[in-house]
């Protein structure tokens, strides 16, 4: 067996175009949700921080700066990735448990 042979079949047993079409998409969406997190959703929350700028928001703990502002908007990535996640693993799930019956 030659070496693009062995190559072709790793590929193709571990699925690794899938995979990388998969990163992609993920990657595209972390900047869809940062960028709906930064410019949509947090200058709400800067209306509520008396200073008015939640990136720079921090909390003064003796000599320490907790730096709370980018800890929420990272939160906030956080869940709505979460939620993407689930709900496109939830559809592709449904779509397989119709396929199978």
């Amino acid at each position: 067996m030659t070496l693009l042979k062995e190559f072709m079949e790793f590929l193709k047993e571990y699925k690794i175009v899938g995979l990388a079409v998969a990163f992609i998409m993920g990657v595209a969406v972390n900047d869809l949700v940062k960028s709906l997190v930064a410019d949509m959703i947090m200058p709400f929350v800067g209306i509520i921080i008396p200073q008015g700028d939640w990136k720079t928001a921090t909390f003064a703990l003796g000599p320490a700066n907790i730096a709370w502002g980018s800890f929420l908007a990272s939160t906030i990535n956080f869940v709505i990735l979460a939620v993407v996640v689930f709900m496109i693993v939830k559809a592709i799930i449904k779509e397989e448990k119709v396929t199978k019956k």
